[in-house]
């Protein structure tokens, strides 16, 4: 080994000991001067503010923000915490949203600090902290979730401005909807004298079908001879009424999107007249798309696919026993892969175009899609039939966006509460937008999510009479906008539309 090769070694056993050791937001006195310049020259680490650097990789591309926005959060709890020792949590309205479960990378990051000095700290890709002078809450009322020191729910419901209703109606309705009884909350009302927030909560709690809390409340305060005004906070009815029995925040979260953006879809997507399909007739025209399909979903995801090398895979003219280090080789597999996925989704499609409910259907077989996809790569020894096993069980991330999937836990709420829903909606069209869309949102596994997500979308346009729609590779960065909008600001209408600019009647 070199001298070259071996200080860098050394200095990879470095960084390795501070993220064993859970450090994410490095220090430059975390390390030697030399060590700090040799991992940053070779791409291990870069820095994100003077004198503060988080991991990295080599083969990131310059102005890449995959780093930043995997590392966002624990780098926020690493350097806050760093900064204001432990007299700091973030604002009322951001410790709501990651009760729910929205890790969505803020542009701005407002922190409270009993020593703060109200400025602003530009971070990397236009996002930044705003610490806030501010009298901290008691210790009772600050919780800490993943490093981060977070107002309590019920202090975070009572201290947030009205403006988070109407501003986001979906988090705030699943946040209202953890709460279970009114004695969670009464007891801070009570004891701060908000009659006001009293009955603006109480609103809220009637607005999302929670009337014994919203009465429970409204008497409590009048007992204690508060002036209690109920009101509503948000600006329209709750799309759906939540159950009274305790659900995930994430999977109440799911379906008040899935009701509210529902009706965009039917506003701006082409609705299909009602028509008998020829089983035979549709297959042979999802299988004369499969090469253009394939070349685009593939080249979708970064894979170097050509027409010859589809048609090689689809004849079985391959070698399995591949050299896992070739870029080559691994773009055989994955249209091996693809090939036989798509396979299985024909004959998912068959069983829907028979009268099975395509929800259902998909519940069943999408497991095998998946499978499939990557089961030339345990053939090849680059993954083990183990990986294939189930959903994914570490967190992932999405390059470039802000949007951060859900957590392990929560993904084994939300894949059968997704499946419901397909399997409840009517409208054809719906399902394929949503389908899509909520799939990818939640990210089930650690790859092939977003073929599997336009697979999905290609199942659904059969159980609607809708032709296979092919997305095209050149449209990549329009069809990544638009799902990026959706995920981080509840906004489906450009990738509604996106869609049904494509679709085949």
């Amino acid at each position: 080994m070199s001298t070259l090769s071996e200080k860098l070694a050394h200095s990879l056993e470095v960084l390795k000991t501070l993220q064993d050791n859970g450090i994410v937001a490095i220090r430059s006195k975390d390390l030697t001067r030399a060590d700090r310049e040799r991992l940053t020259r070779n791409g291990f680490i870069q820095e994100v503010i003077k004198g503060w650097y988080i991991p990295s990789r080599p083969d990131e591309a310059t102005g890449e923000s995959t780093a930043w926005y995997a590392s966002y959060w624990d780098f926020s709890a690493s350097y806050l915490s760093q900064r204001f020792s432990h007299e700091w949590c973030l604002s009322p309205e951001q410790s709501l949203l990651l009760h729910v479960g929205n890790w969505t990378v803020p542009k701005q990051l407002l922190v409270h600090a009993s020593k703060g000095d109200n400025k602003i700290t530009s971070l990397p890709f236009e996002t930044s902290f705003f610490n806030v002078r501010y009298k901290l809450p008691k210790k009772s009322e600050i919780i800490e979730k993943k490093g981060l020191k977070i107002y309590s729910l019920p202090s975070a419901l009572i201290k947030c401005p009205h403006q988070f209703f109407k501003q986001n109606p979906t988090d705030a309705r699943a946040v209202i909807s953890m709460i279970s009884d009114a004695s969670q909350v009464l007891s801070v009302l009570l004891e701060g004298g908000h009659s006001m927030v009293a009955g603006r909560l109480a609103g809220a709690f009637r607005n999302i079908g929670r009337d014994s809390i919203a009465d429970n409340i409204v008497k409590t305060m009048k007992a204690a001879e508060y002036d209690v005004r109920e009101n509503d906070p948000f600006k329209s009815p709750s799309p759906i009424l939540i159950s009274q029995r305790s659900e995930s925040p994430y999977v109440n979260r799911m379906r008040i999107s899935w009701h509210e953006m529902r009706e965009e879809v039917l506003r701006n997507f082409p609705q299909l007249p009602s028509r008998q399909i020829n089983l035979e007739d549709y297959l042979s025209r999802v299988e004369e798309k499969y090469i253009q399909d394939a070349y685009h979903s593939l080249s979708i995801e970064g894979y170097r696919v050509n027409v010859e090398l589809i048609e090689k895979v689809r004849t079985g003219d391959w070698d399995p026993d591949l050299n896992k280090n070739d870029k080559k080789e691994k773009n055989a597999l994955a249209a091996r892969g693809y090939w036989l996925a798509f396979q299985a989704v024909k004959q998912s499609i068959k069983t829907i175009i028979q009268g099975k409910n395509a929800g259902e259907v998909v519940k069943s077989d999408h497991s095998d899609w998946y499978r499939n996809l990557f089961s030339p790569s345990v053939i090849s020894g680059i993954l083990e039939q183990k990986d294939l096993a189930g959903y994914r069980s570490n967190q992932v991330y999405i390059r470039r966006s802000h949007h951060v999937p859900p957590n392990v836990e929560a993904v084994r709420d939300l894949m059968p509460a997704l499946f419901d829903l397909l399997k409840e909606e009517q409208e054809a069209s719906v399902r394929i937008v949503l389908g899509h869309f909520f799939f990818v949102y939640i990210h089930p596994y650690l790859d092939g999510n977003g073929r599997l997500g336009r697979f999905l979308m290609n199942a659904m346009c059969a159980s609607g009479g809708y032709s296979w729609t092919i997305i095209p590779v050149e449209q990549r960065d329009a069809y990544m906008k638009a799902l990026e909008e959706a995920s981080v600001r509840q906004n489906i209408k450009p990738f509604c539309l996106f869609l049904s600019k494509l679709i085949e009647i």
